[in-house]
């Protein structure tokens, strides 16, 4: 056995290891569940062998938001020239406030509205007599207020479902008194589901069932299509990837009609089914409509993955292959143009992040996306994890990302997560803010990788060159040499004693 086997069985050996070391603090019956969510990859299997998009233990505290956070945090919520309704207490609108960095160009208040909150304000009242009323008032309050909104969504929380208010019924007869504006109900109440996922699911058909079926043709009568015409479906523009992406499609010689949702309009989810292809970046929040436009409109749909040059090329040369000999001939020019600045970023930070490993933790599609960017840099993702995946997810994962031995865990918690890096010991952790300052505070340098540390973009040519930037200030600021991991400072302690 050569020693590149033998380090490999020793880490898979290694990490089974730590999972029964994990489990053993639970009652029984919570550890026989929870196993089924921890495993070590072994290579050549089709899965990552963990059950996922099971209801979280209740007690152990999950890091899994709600299908109100799908919703409206993720696909909703990004369309900037609609009006998005929290519509129950303010406490979940608040929360979800412009918390995911989704840029947009306009003006806030007129074009734009992304960045403001909108919430019918639940008291206790409203939950002994419904809330109709109260909807209703709000919309012709943001009708008087901003006048040139070109729709409104109703965000449905928790409350709403259990005492059955009609938002669908208020929606239709303000639609009608506002001259046939978009209003969109949507039933994405938290308690729905078992994660944010199902608030993706609902978010898409709504979609499907108050934008794609109730557009009036006339609309889009004078829409000049053209045989380039692709829309980004899955970008939220966080730290400005979608803009990084669309660069690159534009200069292959493809024209970006619609953006969903990040900096995105009505008026291009209208448009959205004159598209030649969609190109599919979350597949998790955004496969549900893409499948649906394939089926009813005939657009076929493909997943890209824009983290690092090595992903990159292979992401353009497939969407390329969509296309004529103009377009595949853009995509080859295109890689040729960036490859010396790709060349250059990573001479200058491989060196100085060659061998280190990282552990990530996050939901949608990085905890399999970015490793490839990782790898670009010389660095090794020892262990991964969503917070919301579906088995179609660590099917993707195990066939195309992950090596042998990597350590696989779903739904992690606190507990598990923080035994798994104090065993690990990893030279970065990748994940949300709620695990930010612990790692920080135990001395692993972390990077917050929901919303890139309030960097990026990381997408795309330009993206790859702050990913590494970014990467390289985390692990190697000066500030770790005074803050040491528990680990580090015992080992040290321990040494000394030995003299």
């Amino acid at each position: 056995m050569s020693v590149a086997n033998e380090e490999t069985v020793d880490v898979k050996a290694r990490n089974k290891d730590l999972i029964k070391e994990v489990l053993a603090v639970y009652p029984e019956k919570t550890a026989k569940r929870r196993a089924k969510h921890l495993n070590v990859h072994e290579q050549g299997k089709s899965d990552c062998g963990v059950k996922s998009n099971i209801k979280s233990i209740p007690g152990v505290m999950t890091i899994r938001g709600c299908a109100y956070a799908g919703s409206k945090g993720v696909v909703w919520g990004p369309i900037k020239d609609m009006v998005h309704i929290s519509h129950g207490p303010v406490g979940c609108g608040q929360y979800s406030w412009s918390s995911r960095r989704n840029y947009f160009i306009g003006v806030t208040g007129v074009d734009s509205f992304g960045t403001m909150q909108f919430t019918s304000d639940f008291q206790e009242k409203d939950i002994v007599f419904g809330g109709d009323k109260k909807l209703a008032k709000l919309m012709d309050e943001i009708q008087e207020l901003f006048p040139l909104n070109k729709g409104i969504t109703v965000q449905s929380e928790c409350p709403i479902g259990l005492i059955g208010d009609d938002i669908e019924a208020v929606s239709k007869v303000k639609s009608k008194e506002y001259g046939g504006k978009t209003i969109v109900p949507v039933r994405c109440e938290g308690f729905r589901g078992v994660s944010q996922s199902l608030g993706h699911h609902i978010a898409n058909d709504a979609v499907r069932d108050y934008i794609f079926d109730k557009t009036d043709p006339s609309k889009l009568a004078e829409f000049e299509s053209t045989p380039y015409d692709v829309a980004i479906i899955g970008d939220y523009n966080i730290g400005g990837d979608a803009w990084a992406s669309r660069i690159l499609l534009e200069e292959m010689g493809l024209r970006v009609i619609a953006q969903w949702s990040g900096d995105g309009t009505l008026a291009e989810l209208e448009a959205t089914p004159k598209a030649k292809l969609n190109v599919l970046h979350c597949y998790r929040s955004m496969n549900y409509i893409s499948r649906h436009m394939e089926e009813k409109f005939g657009i076929p749909w493909c997943e890209y993955n824009f983290f690092g040059p090595t992903k990159i090329v292979d992401s353009l040369r497939k969407i390329a292959s969509y296309f004529d000999d103009k377009i595949k001939e853009g995509a080859e020019r295109v890689i040729a143009k960036y490859q010396p600045l790709m060349d250059a970023v990573i001479a200058k930070y491989r060196p100085r992040l060659e061998g280190k490993k990282v552990m990530l933790y996050v939901g949608g599609l990085r905890p399999r996306h970015v490793i490839g960017a990782y790898e670009d840099l010389g660095m090794e993702v020892v262990g991964t994890g969503y917070e919301f995946a579906h088995n179609d997810d660590y099917q993707r994962t195990a066939q195309h990302y992950v090596k042998d031995g990597t350590l696989i865990y779903d739904d992690v918690n606190g507990y598990e997560f923080e035994k798994f890096v104090e065993k690990v010991q990893p030279d970065l952790v990748g994940s949300g803010i709620k695990e930010k300052y612990v790692f920080q505070k135990m001395g692993v340098p972390f990077r917050q990788m929901h919303s890139w540390d309030y960097s990026g973009p990381y997408h795309g040519y330009d993206g790859f060159a702050i990913f590494a930037r970014d990467m390289d200030m985390a692990i190697n600021a000066p500030v770790w040499k005074m803050a040491k991991a528990p680990w580090k400072t015992d080992a040290a302690a321990t040494a000394v004693a030995a003299e």
